[in-house]
C-alpha cells in the first residue's frame, strides 16, 4: 500500500488498518502488529496515539504526551527524544485497536489502560535516568577526547 493512500483510504473506509514497522512504540506495539486507526472524532488528548503526518511526509504514531492549543508535543514509548510543536492538522487518526496472532485489543481494554497508567507513573523517572544517562556518556567522551 502506498503511503499516500493513507488518507484516502481513512475517508474511504472510514479505517486504516496497517502493518507496523519500527520499535519506537515497543513494547505497546510490536513487529508486525497490525494497527487500526480511526478518524480522531474529538480533540486529541494526553496519552492517545495519533498517526500524523510530519511535513517531510513521513508518517508517525507516537504519543501525546503535552497538547496545548493547536498543537501537541509526541513521543515514542521506547524513546526519550520529544518531538514538539505538531499542529493538530497534522492528525490523520487515533490508534483504537492492535491486532496481535489474531487477537484485537482495544485500547480501552483494561489491559491496555493499566499500562497507560503505569507509563504515567514512569515517564518522569524514564526520561530523568536517560537524560542523565545521556550527560555522563557525553562527559566521558569528552575526558577521554582530551
Amino acid at each position: 500500500m502506498s503511503k499516500s493512500s493513507f488518507e484516502e483510504l481513512l475517508k474511504k473506509d472510514g479505517r486504516l488498518i496497517y502493518t507496523n514497522v519500527g520499535d519506537s512504540m515497543y513494547p505497546l506495539i510490536r513487529q508486525r502488529d497490525l494497527l487500526v486507526i480511526e478518524p480522531l472524532k474529538r480533540p486529541l488528548r494526553r496519552f492517545d496515539v495519533p498517526l500524523y503526518r510530519r511535513d517531510s511526509g513521513q508518517y508517525v504514531l507516537h504519543r501525546a504526551i503535552r497538547v496545548g492549543d493547536g498543537e501537541f508535543s509526541a513521543r515514542g514509548d521506547n524513546r526519550c527524544g520529544l518531538e514538539r510543536g505538531i499542529r493538530t492538522d497534522q492528525v490523520l487518526g487515533i490508534l483504537t485497536a492492535i491486532i496481535r496472532d489474531g487477537k484485537t485489543v482495544s485500547l480501552d481494554s483494561p489491559e491496555i489502560k493499566r499500562y497507560e497508567r503505569g507509563l504515567r507513573l514512569r515517564y518522569p523517572r524514564k526520561y530523568f535516568f536517560f537524560r542523565t544517562k545521556s550527560i555522563m556518556s557525553r562527559a566521558k567522551r569528552r575526558l577521554r577526547g582530551k
